[in-house]
């Protein structure tokens, strides 16, 4: 199992970032400053750090520069400051990626695996399987029961947010906030609508309603 050490001082960004990590399959702890960071860092073996940049005590550049004296473990800023010299500063200090805030935690997820991949530390897992659905994640491509469905990006988002959570309640904000961002300020019944059309097409009864919570498929032991 791959580790990942959470940089991030915000604790409910903090704990989204870790749920969703060990979700995925990682192992994870997680430092909410830049000294209780740089202690775990060289009390662990890790294989990504994700890394907020406003910490207290040592900012995430000076945990940077520090970490890369004595290691090239990959490294992904995660941060509000989105401005081209703040970028610039962090990819001098030899990061791989850097990433403003609100971001999309899917995406991060495969910007995640990708870097494991070209460092040699992932293989990423092209599809996902759930009874007699498989969903291509390359080629956002869905089959039911061998028959191609044709879905809209949005609707395979959305498949995939529950199909990687099964047996989890994701409530409309949560898939709002992770799939139309934080900030995002429509109606909660666009999910509404997106989970109607999704049932249409794949004509199945896999995807549970929690009244007035939200979504969930069952848990495949």
């Amino acid at each position: 199992m791959k580790q990942i050490l959470v940089i991030e001082d915000d604790p409910d960004i903090q704990e989204m970032l870790c749920a969703y990590l060990r979700d995925a399959g990682y192992g994870v702890s997680a430092a909410g400053d830049g000294v209780e960071a740089l202690d775990r860092f060289r009390h662990g073996t890790w294989d990504l750090l994700l890394l907020d940049l406003l910490l207290p005590k040592i900012d995430g550049y000076g945990v940077c520069e520090l970490i890369r004296r004595e290691s090239n473990v990959p490294i992904i800023m995660l941060t509000a400051l989105d401005a081209e010299e703040n970028q610039i500063k962090g990819f001098d200090l030899q990061i791989d990626d850097y990433v403003p805030k609100p971001f999309s935690m899917p995406i991060l997820l495969r910007k995640i695996a990708a870097i494991l991949r070209r460092t040699g530390g992932e293989t990423e897992t092209h599809s996902l399987a759930y009874r007699d659905i498989i969903m291509d994640l390359d080629d956002y491509r869905v089959n039911v029961a061998g028959e191609e469905v044709s879905l809209t990006a949005r609707e395979f988002e959305v498949l995939r947010e529950l199909l990687q959570h099964q047996g989890r309640v994701l409530t409309r904000s949560v898939l709002l906030g992770q799939l139309w961002n934080y900030d995002f300020l429509g109606d909660e019944r666009i999910v509404d609508s997106h989970m109607k059309n999704l049932r249409k097409k794949l004509n199945r009864d896999y995807i549970e309603t929690v009244r007035g919570v939200g979504y969930r498929v069952e848990k495949i032991h």
